[in-house]
């Protein structure tokens, strides 16, 4: 398609669905009272999944679109793990059996500011109080500049087989307009330390349109990232969001790169990783072909959830831990982001959840087809119309199609392969909630 109409499609702002609805409509409605009910209703021996989240990093980097906050004291982090342990049983107790997990997932935030014993006493508590199948997937977000030897063969001990390092960029000027430096051989001893431990899984995640960046660093970038054989790379383009993430706005507006460099960055890591050898998946992801995702994507079982695209099959969700957001069959459920709210209603005996959002027959069929979209780049309506028995009202697509961004054979909606990064613009046309909240603002597509 000509570049001025990618252009044109690339400067929007769509949400990223790792939800369908999205998190600007999850509402009150949904709290402590709900949603033990909602768990309570599971199959347990449908085996589930488990995100563990820890929301302190030692230093805070001011890209930084999560919900953490920095700390030098080994306090909070302590008192927050002994609320933690509370909350597992508290979710465990709502289950009608003992439930199962087939993925467990520590993100953050910096998990690896956990010491040994208080990793370890979390894992004890899960193994505990759920069963975890045998060939589950445990992993955990990394940030190199903290890591050792010794804690990778601690978490190597307690069963973590999938590491994500926090990479970022190797650009030195850049990572100092971040408040990141991480020069590259910190991040190859941690990839080192990592396999010598027997945890080979391993992925990154790189980021484009940073203050700073050009399309010269982010060649050298990915191209340092591939010589350490990840198994995947994660590729986000930086969300400048300064009115919800006050460190932002130590980002000066004008250090940041247009929409067209962005677009020429984000191609030109994904130039790298197919002469790499991985293949692209979804929008934003490259995967080894004989690693899991590649598996699922050969197979039209990729997900997405809140982690971005995953493996993962399970019935629930269960998220623990301040912001933390669950799924079941029912609806979404997030806990309250403040450590200190969250903190007080685990220790007076309920979950801490403030907000989420019950789902219609409609959000389940609509969540499917904006999934598929954004997982395999296309989908059969007809098809979706079966499985939910239900009908859905076509969105007006003319446009995208005229401009060639979508083919339509039938009901079976397909992306063009060269506008695989605009899939976030064709899955809010199946948005029906999109402008329903006039204060919700959301990142560039691209």
């Amino acid at each position: 398609m000509p570049a001025a109409n990618f252009l044109k499609y690339a400067r929007q702002n769509t949400p990223r669905y790792t939800s369908y609805p999205t998190a600007p409509h999850f509402h009150e409605g949904i709290n402590h009272g709900v949603f033990p009910e909602w768990l309570a209703s599971l199959n347990p021996a449908a085996a589930g999944s488990l995100y563990i989240h820890i929301p302190y990093c030692r230093e805070m980097c001011w890209y930084c679109g999560c919900s953490t906050r920095a700390t030098q004291k080994t306090g909070p982090v302590a008192a927050y793990t002994e609320t933690l342990l509370t909350e597992i049983d508290l979710a465990a107790n709502c289950f009608k059996g003992r439930a199962q997990l087939a993925h467990i997932h520590f993100g953050g935030g910096t998990p690896t500011i956990l010491t040994d014993e208080q990793f370890s006493a979390i894992m004890d508590r899960i193994r505990k109080r759920f069963t975890i199948t045998a060939t589950a997937e445990i992993a955990i977000e990394i940030d190199p500049r903290i890591f050792t030897a010794t804690k990778a063969a601690h978490l190597a001990r307690n069963g973590v087989n999938r590491a994500s390092l926090g990479v970022q960029t190797f650009d030195a000027g850049v990572q100092a307009r971040i408040n990141r430096v991480q020069p590259a051989d910190q991040v190859e001893n941690c990839v080192r330390n990592l396999r010598a431990a027997g945890i080979n899984d391993i992925s990154f995640d790189l980021l484009y349109g940073l203050p700073g960046q050009t399309l010269a660093s982010c060649r050298d970038t990915v191209t340092a990232a591939l010589a350490m054989r990840p198994d995947r790379l994660s590729v986000f383009g930086y969300a400048h969001v300064p009115h919800l993430k006050r460190h932002q706005k130590l980002i000066r507006d004008e250090d940041l790169p247009g929409p067209e460099a962005r677009i020429e960055q984000a191609l030109a890591i994904a130039d790298a990783a197919h002469d790499a050898g991985l293949i692209p998946v979804g929008i934003d992801h490259y995967a080894q072909p004989q690693d899991g995702m590649g598996r699922s994507l050969a197979s039209g079982q990729l997900r997405r959830n809140f982690q971005g695209y995953t493996t993962d099959q399970s019935e629930f969700l269960l998220g623990l831990g301040a912001s933390a957001i669950s799924r079941t069959p029912e609806g979404y459920a997030q806990n309250t982001a403040d450590v200190g709210n969250w903190s007080k209603a685990i220790t007076a005996g309920r979950l801490a959840t403030s907000r989420g959002i019950e789902l219609s027959a409609d959000d389940h069929l609509r969540g499917a087809v904006i999934e598929r979209l954004m997982c395999d780049l296309e989908v059969d309506i007809g098809r979706m119309e079966q499985a939910h028995e239900m009908r859905l009202d076509l969105p007006d697509l003319s446009d995208l199609e005229a401009d060639n961004i979508i083919q339509r054979d039938g009901a079976r909606i397909t992306i063009a392969e060269p506008c695989r990064m605009l899939a976030r613009i064709v899955a809010a046309r199946f948005d029906s909630r999109l402008y329903r909240n006039a204060a919700a603002r959301h990142s560039l597509s691209v």
